[in-house]
C-alpha cells in the first residue's frame, strides 16, 4: 500500500490533477464572484490565497516530480496549505453555523508588504462582510463543501507524506 501512495505521490498525473483541483476551485469562486454576485469576505480571499499557493506548489511538484526530494517538499507544503485551508474553512464554517465569532471586516489583516487586494483586485478585494456562504448543490453550502475537502486533503496528503519518507517507498516508479 506505501508503495501505491509513493508511486502516486510522484506521478505526473497526481500533480496535474491538483493543479486542476485548485484551478477548479477558482473557477468556481470567481463564478459565484462575477455570475451569482455573491461577493467574498475576508475569509472567502484567504481561502483564495490558501488555493494560489496550492497551485504553485502542484505546479512546481508536476514540473520537479522526478526528484524524490521535491516531491517530498512538495507534499510538505501541500501538507501546510491544506492545514490552512482546514483552519479558513472551519472559521468560515463556524461563522456561517454561529459557533465562533469571527472579527471579520474588509480588511485581510495581511502585511502592507504582502497586498494581494492591491495588486489583484478582480481576484482579492474583500467585498463583504462574514456571514453565510452560498449553498453550492443539494443544499449543502460552500463553507461545508471546504471543509471536508480540506480536511480529505489534509488526510490524503499525509499518507502520501509518510508514503515519501518511508525507506524504499517510490525508488520503482
Amino acid at each position: 500500500m506505501w508503495k501505491t501512495l509513493a508511486c502516486i505521490g510522484r506521478s505526473r498525473l497526481y500533480w496535474f490533477g491538483l493543479v486542476m483541483l485548485s484551478l477548479a476551485f477558482e473557477g468556481v469562486a470567481l463564478y459565484f464572484q462575477y455570475v451569482k454576485e455573491t461577493y467574498p469576505c475576508a475569509l472567502c480571499i484567504h481561502m483564495r490565497l490558501w488555493i494560489v499557493g496550492l497551485l504553485a506548489v502542484a505546479i512546481l511538484a508536476w514540473l520537479l516530480r522526478r526528484w524524490a526530494v521535491a516531491t517530498t517538499i512538495g507534499h510538505l507544503l501541500v501538507l501546510v496549505i491544506s492545514g490552512g485551508m482546514t483552519w479558513t474553512a472551519w472559521q468560515l464554517l463556524g461563522t456561517e453555523r454561529g459557533f465562533l465569532v469571527s472579527e471579520c471586516g474588509f480588511d485581510l489583516g495581511l502585511p502592507a508588504w504582502f497586498a494581494p487586494d492591491k495588486w489583484f483586485p478582480a481576484l482579492f478585494e474583500v467585498q463583504d462582510m462574514c456571514g453565510y456562504t452560498p449553498e453550492l448543490l443539494f443544499g449543502i453550502t460552500m463553507a461545508e463543501a471546504l471543509i471536508v475537502i480540506s480536511v480529505g486533503l489534509l488526510l490524503w496528503t499525509l499518507a502520501l507524506l509518510i508514503a515519501a519518507i518511508k525507506p524504499g517507498g517510490s525508488r520503482d516508479c
